[in-house]
């Protein structure tokens, strides 16, 4: 994610029907071209006055944050927040996906929750209880250990020095068209979506094993 100012919406690495019917047509199309494009657009808006931070990345505007100007900190938190947050939940889910993940990270999360239907069971938990909208993250730490985390709103783990591999969107808006407010209906579908060899991927890369 190196891009920068001005941002443009990324397309889904997939067409709007192979989702269906964990997330249907309808639900995908209007989360990816309505939501996640007002991020963008947002972004940029607040972005546009100041052109010394237009080569800025997503990730640098997360991390350093608190370097921008105050007039216009929160609004690039909150919208920078929205496009790194929607692309990574996007580019998580797939056509070619996995029931599992192998290799590494499949020993990783044995070792860390027990077992994958453990694991499941404590992500499914913290997406429940996290109140009003965010997200539930799988990261990992420096060592590579995994931790499952929520955050509220558009936030992400970036400032804390963590490194995301997972994360499940639940604003209503992710969900709401399809499943009402049936937020566990939809955690469980959503499971069914995931790219595993993406995210094994991801750590693969990140922890060298």
């Amino acid at each position: 994610m190196d891009r920068h100012y001005p941002f443009t919406l990324q397309p889904l690495p997939y067409s709007y029907h192979e989702l269906s019917p964990g997330l249907d047509e309808v639900t995908l199309q209007f989360h990816h071209d309505k939501h996640l494009q007002t991020y963008v657009d947002n972004l940029n808006k607040a972005l546009e006055p100041h052109p010394k931070f237009h080569a800025w990345t997503l990730e640098e505007l997360l991390v350093k944050n608190e370097v921008l100007p105050e007039e216009i900190r929160q609004p690039v938190k909150n919208n920078a927040g929205g496009v790194y947050n929607h692309e990574m939940y996007f580019q998580c889910m797939g056509k070619n996906r996995e029931s599992q993940p192998e290799g590494a990270l499949a020993a990783a999360i044995t070792a860390d929750f027990g077992s994958f239907d453990e694991f499941k069971e404590k992500f499914k938990q913290e997406a429940l209880n996290q109140f009003g909208s965010g997200w539930a993250w799988l990261i990992h730490d420096a060592k590579c250990g995994l931790h499952i985390i929520r955050l509220p709103n558009q936030d992400t783990p970036l400032p804390y020095h963590v490194y995301p591999l997972l994360l499940v969107d639940v604003w209503e808006h992710a969900y709401y068209l399809q499943y009402q407010n049936r937020r566990a209906e939809y955690l469980d579908h959503w499971f069914e979506l995931v790219d595993w060899k993406k995210v094994g991927k991801k750590y693969h890369d990140h922890c060298g094993v």
